[in-house]
């Protein structure tokens, strides 16, 4: 079966903390290389992040075991506190994350971004995914 790679991919999760709690934990380098993975095997060792527009991101995500790694970055073309980023890829795709606010004690984060032909489509919203499920589960217990 064919796949549309210029669909963009949404995934989200609903959050049980206020949004300037889940913007700050988002974007703190300390908090980043808490959470920037998708699997137990995986850490992210360094997080660097000037978050303005025109800034620059890099993340770097590793195997514990040493087996591989690479960076994740980009530079943000919007920034809005506590609502929502844009970034442009260094393969060009794009990311939007809107931060939404619902109540004072729930956060919805709703991330949508341009897939890679690499890799099936269904395999790309699983890994995002999995990292967004792992930085709810980070700022739900910190």
């Amino acid at each position: 079966m064919a796949t549309d790679n210029n669909t963009p991919i949404t995934i989200e999760a609903v959050i049980n903390v206020p949004v300037e709690k889940v913007w700050e934990f988002w974007n703190k380098p300390e908090h980043i290389k808490n959470w920037a993975f998708a699997s137990p095997e995986w850490h992210a060792p360094n997080a660097e992040n000037d978050l303005r527009e025109g800034g620059k991101f890099s993340t770097t995500m590793a195997a514990k075991d040493g087996s591989m790694s690479f960076d994740f970055g980009g530079i943000y073309t919007t920034v809005n506190e506590n609502e929502l980023i844009e970034y442009t890829l260094g393969d060009d795709r794009r990311v939007k994350i809107v931060f939404q606010k619902d109540g004072d004690t729930t956060t919805k984060v709703i991330e949508t971004f341009d897939p890679e032909s690499q890799n099936p489509i269904e395999m790309q919203r699983g890994g995002w995914q999995a990292i967004l499920d792992n930085f709810k589960k980070y700022v739900e217990e910190n």
